[in-house]
């Protein structure tokens, strides 16, 4: 393979880098190409030199900016076929072996990796940063894209979730959304500029997810694990079984001898377990004052600290509410300092990080048809402990003196998550004042698992502990039901990670429309 190029702004113009020869192909074909991950990987391997197609279910913003960049898109997979001049396929994890493209690929005898596979390999020709846990991993990747491009690390960054300033970084000034639209990709240089690992390849940022054990095809120098919680019992069937996953993904780290360092959360991440046998350099983060890297954190004000194990020190004002988003920002700060970032520049990056797609974002204030207006928020949060620290965090930044209530939309995302985390679901909700459920959102599971819950029992479950809970179904119904449920200074939060956010959206549009209409949730990506 050819000597690969890299100009100025980081872009590689010809033959094939070390991405595509880790990963082995020189002409692959993305089923799936529109989600935020599968994207990225189709523009870090263009940018690499190899030549990317791709198929989708539907024209999006994203297939549109993958064909700005010279990436054909096609919409047709439901005929099957591959051009015949690839060389290997990567499939979504949405993508199932009887889908006609990968029955194709199968046939042909096309190697067929699978994303979590891909990213993998790609990382063999980079310097990995792999995130994971529980809850977080999103948010707390997007930070530390930040802060590593505002330090000067030029760093590469796959997230699955869009967000304004990752291509610049929180401190840029001018950014034009319009002329550069929010994404969940940064190609990044080549080679470490500076730091500890200076001269190495060129940094790749990316989460770690645990579904399906997908973690455990990273292949990261350096590595986080920030929670460790039940979920996915669907895949893994108990917490103990969880738990071992985790500790195989932080075996994935080399010893130190080769720069290997893991950074794990002090308390909530079962880190006995998981580091347990670990030969690369081990530290902790965590409000404890036994941790190694030591939090404080003001809920009232959003300042947040961080004392590093030498004694440096970096703070900052967080604008994303919450000792959960607290601990997010303090993870990406001393993975930053850990990679070499300047304290004072970590400070200043994270205290101007506005937040990225559905994680607690605003949108804004809606005015009411009979008076007042109301704050709307969209959240991703999907999971029990996700769900209590969002609305805990809402009640104490948006209503603390107020009078206004907090009403939540909250879309159960698929019915074995809810089956197996009914109790806690239930007791997830005590700090909202109204909870609309819409049916869930029915993404992965069989469909004698549809038959097992419904949404109808959590709204039993919440409505038994005293919370006000209710049914409604299709969107549109929900969105002129918040017309008469919500008053004057309320906060309303949709959070799922199914396509509710249509809701608080189409809640925002309504306020010039006499008629909100209604919505088909199946239309729209998983999230």
């Amino acid at each position: 393979m050819g000597e690969c190029s890299n100009t100025g702004d980081g872009a590689v113009r010809r033959g094939y880098g070390t991405v595509c020869m880790s990963i082995g192909f020189t002409s692959p074909y993305l089923v799936g190409i529109g989600g935020c991950g599968m994207s990225g990987l189709a523009r870090l391997l263009a940018e690499d030199g190899a030549t990317v197609r791709g198929s989708d279910a539907a024209p999006s913003v994203v297939t549109d900016a993958l064909a700005a960049h010279g990436i054909e898109v096609s919409f047709d997979q439901a005929s099957g076929t591959l051009p015949a001049d690839i060389d290997g396929v990567i499939v979504s994890a949405a993508i199932k072996p009887e889908h006609p493209q990968y029955l194709e690929a199968t046939e042909r005898g096309l190697a067929v990796f699978t994303y979590a596979e891909a990213l993998g390999r790609c990382m063999g020709g980079r310097t990995g940063v792999s995130i994971a846990g529980t809850h977080g991993k999103s948010t707390t990747t997007a930070m530390l894209g930040c802060v590593l491009t505002d330090a000067g690390l030029d760093p590469g960054v796959i997230v699955g979730a869009t967000c304004n300033q990752l291509a610049g970084g929180a401190l840029s000034e001018g950014h034009d959304p319009q002329a550069t639209p929010p994404t969940g990709f940064r190609l990044g240089r080549r080679a470490v500029p500076s730091g500890p690992y200076q001269g190495r390849p060129g940094l790749l940022l990316a989460e770690a997810c645990e579904f399906n054990r997908s973690f455990h095809h990273h292949r990261p120098v350096v590595g986080a694990v920030m929670n460790v919680e039940a979920d996915h019992l669907d895949i893994y069937g108990t917490l103990d079984a969880v738990v071992e996953a985790f500790a195989g993904f932080a075996a994935s780290v080399p010893p130190e001898a080769e720069g290997g360092r893991l950074l794990i959360a002090h308390d909530g991440a079962h880190r006995r377990e998981i580091t347990a046998g670990l030969s690369c350099v081990v530290e902790t983060v965590g409000f404890s004052p036994s941790a190694d890297w030591v939090v404080d954190h003001d809920p009232y004000t959003g300042e947040v600290s961080i004392t590093a194990p030498d004694g440096r020190a970096a703070s900052w004002v967080n604008r994303m509410p919450g000792d959960h988003n607290a601990m997010n920002s303090a993870f990406a700060a001393a993975l930053a300092v850990t990679l070499g970032a300047d304290p004072e520049i970590v400070g200043r990056s994270l205290s101007a990080f506005a937040g990225l797609d559905r994680r607690l974002q605003t949108l804004g204030e809606r005015r009411l048809q009979s008076g007042g207006t109301v704050r709307v928020f969209d959240d991703y949060g999907h999971h029990p402990t996700e769900i209590e620290a969002t609305l805990r965090s809402l009640r104490l930044a948006a209503l603390e003196g107020r009078p206004g209530r907090l009403i939540c939309v909250f879309q159960p995302h698929q019915h074995s998550r809810t089956r197996f985390l009914l109790d806690e679901f239930a007791t997830s909700f005590e700090h909202a004042d109204v909870v609309i459920v819409p049916h869930i959102y029915f993404v992965r599971d069989s469909e004698t698992e549809k038959q097992k819950v419904s949404a109808a029992d959590l709204v039993d479950r919440l409505r038994s502990r005293g919370v006000r809970a209710m049914h409604l179904y299709p969107f549109g119904a929900i969105v002129e039901a918040l017309e008469h449920v919500c008053r004057d200074g309320d906060v309303l939060v949709v959070m799922g990670a199914g396509p509710v956010w249509q809701v608080a959206h189409e809640f925002m549009d309504a306020a010039s429309e006499a008629n909100p209409g209604s919505l088909n949730p199946e239309s729209a990506a998983t999230g």
